[in-house]
């Protein structure tokens, strides 16, 4: 991540700026911008989007999001996939899906890119437990390992492919395994 050196910036400035590429995130009132996803970081993020919409999506339980702006807590940042469970996706004065995330996901995924700071993408995650997230993943596609955060309990290592990835009561049958997730990057 790199921090942007710019005056200070209130949240609401800093919402009415341009969106960059890669995204940048508001934390603590420094502008950070998100290292450009490179191959892992990027297939993962399809993958666990794919998986997790493919089981919640047709019953109208949840939806998955990539790089989603949520803007929350006097921070606004952008995690890797986003998952709303469906009667808390924001919707516009059509019924659609709205543009704007003014609320914290119900499930966080986060991906480490190489040379990334665990710190920072712990923070962002803590940061969505502390306000109604009920779960968290960190995973680090270089050590095919996964940091799961249950909200009000202790984070789960998890590194043997035979590890079931916990996922939030939300999305139900949802059953994946550590060797599944990772699976999607061999060819």
């Amino acid at each position: 991540m790199v921090k942007t050196p710019i005056r200070n910036l209130t949240l609401a400035e800093f919402l009415q700026l341009p969106e960059t590429e890669p995204a940048s995130e508001y934390i603590n009132g420094e502008i950070i911008q998100k290292p450009m996803p490179q191959g892992k970081h990027s297939r993962l993020q399809l993958h666990s989007a794919n998986v997790i919409n493919h089981v919640v999506e047709p019953q109208k339980i949840a939806l998955a999001f990539p790089e989603l702006r949520c803007t929350f807590g006097d921070r606004s940042i952008v995690p890797d996939v986003a998952i709303f469970a469906w009667g808390r996706i924001p919707v516009d004065e059509k019924g659609n899906i709205a543009n704007v995330f003014n609320t914290y996901p119900d499930w966080t995924i986060e991906i480490l890119s190489p040379q990334q700071s665990t710190i920072k993408v712990t923070r962002n995650i803590l940061h969505c437990l502390n306000h109604g997230t009920s779960l968290g993943w960190l995973i680090d596609p270089e050590e095919y390992n996964v940091l799961v955060y249950p909200h009000n309990q202790q984070p789960i290592f998890l590194e043997n492919e035979q590890d079931i990835l916990p996922v939030p009561e939300l999305v139900g049958d949802l059953q994946l395994t550590l060797g599944q997730l990772f699976d999607c990057l061999k060819l």
